[in-house]
């Protein structure tokens, strides 16, 4: 029997899909998805599985268009991409208020925004902050980052209020990924909007409030009087993919200021006419701000060319074979 499914779990064994009518079982891949380009299902796709009675386990033949996704670089491979998640709503980016990580967080709105799904900043642990100066200054900084169109939740276990307002983000219908490093408090962000203990969580040391990662496996979580949220493993690598769309989403100012630069191709150097060097000396672009975007597009333009440069040694191994 066919039928048509979605992947709530990805852990050590077999992926677990949820039918349309709520069944559950594990699945393996068939053959012909795994055989050659290796595609394989991942946490949210929607797939078609085939079950058999005499079977001990059903079959996913056939993994449906995805709407949207997450894609980092492999951390393994240096020319390949690794798709994290598909087919969600809402991406929430964890990251703890206490000890901001601009960089960092940077570098997951790139990656949030490249997805095309709205995107909400959770700060999380505001429990930990030294007082209301940073818990204030904080906030305000990650909203000058963020774009108008981005959310940013100061979230704490101990404030009811703030963990609503986070949940309202993800009603009934909607799917939303959770991502952050690990030691942000998303397993315990995940109990919290799912109302009950879901998931493993570890005590946090005193010194630093840091927790060490929990979380082995991605699975879609039901939220309480909500949607779905996947809990991501606390990912360490972000290596950016083709994000081109993400660094302009994600730097808005930046790119509008491009857009009057004298050059089409300006790097935002040395070159005559820059309106975005224009735009940071007039301060209206902090400089940090453009370090950031010139670090991470040389970044992306480096990937791109070592993606060209393996797709050409494969087309040259290939007419070899031949």
């Amino acid at each position: 029997m066919r039928l048509k499914a979605r992947v709530v779990q990805l852990d050590r064994g077999f992926p677990l899909v949820r039918t349309e009518d709520g069944a559950q079982f594990r699945c393996k891949h068939a053959t012909a998805l795994v055989k050659g380009k290796k595609h394989r299902a991942v946490i949210g796709d929607e797939v078609m599985v085939e079950t058999d009675e005499a079977a001990d386990i059903a079959q996913i033949l056939e993994i449906l268009p995805r709407r949207c996704s997450l894609v980092r670089k492999d951390p393994a491979e240096r020319s390949l991409p690794q798709t994290l998640a598909a087919n969600f709503d809402v991406v929430v980016v964890a990251h703890p208020l206490f000890e901001l990580n601009i960089r960092r967080l940077e570098r997951e709105l790139v990656l949030a925004h490249e997805t095309g799904a709205r995107v909400v900043v959770a700060l999380t642990k505001a429990d930990l902050a030294q007082d209301e100066a940073q818990l204030r200054d904080t906030t305000e900084l990650v909203r000058a980052i963020a774009t108008n169109d981005d959310t940013v939740l100061v979230v704490s276990e101990f404030d009811a209020p703030s963990v609503e307002a986070l949940r309202a983000c993800i009603p009934a219908g909607c799917t939303a990924v959770l991502i952050g490093r690990s030691g942000v408090g998303k397993s315990s962000l995940v109990n919290l909007l799912a109302g009950s203990e879901v998931q493993q969580t570890t005590a946090v040391r005193e010194t630093d409030g840091k927790g060490r990662h929990t979380t082995v496996n991605r699975s879609m979580v039901a939220v309480r009087d909500g949607g779905w949220v996947v809990d991501m493993p606390g990912v360490r690598g972000l290596g950016l993919w083709n994000a081109d769309a993400g660094i302009a989403a994600a730097f808005p100012d930046i790119d509008r200021a491009a857009m009057e630069c004298r050059f089409r191709d300006c790097k935002h150097g040395a070159e005559p006419g820059c309106a975005v060097r224009e735009a940071v000396e007039a301060g209206r672009i902090p400089p940090q701000r453009l370090e950031s975007y010139l670090r991470l597009t040389e970044e992306n333009e480096q990937q791109k060319q070592r993606n060209e440069e393996a797709s050409r040694i494969r087309s040259r191994g290939g007419r070899r074979k031949r």
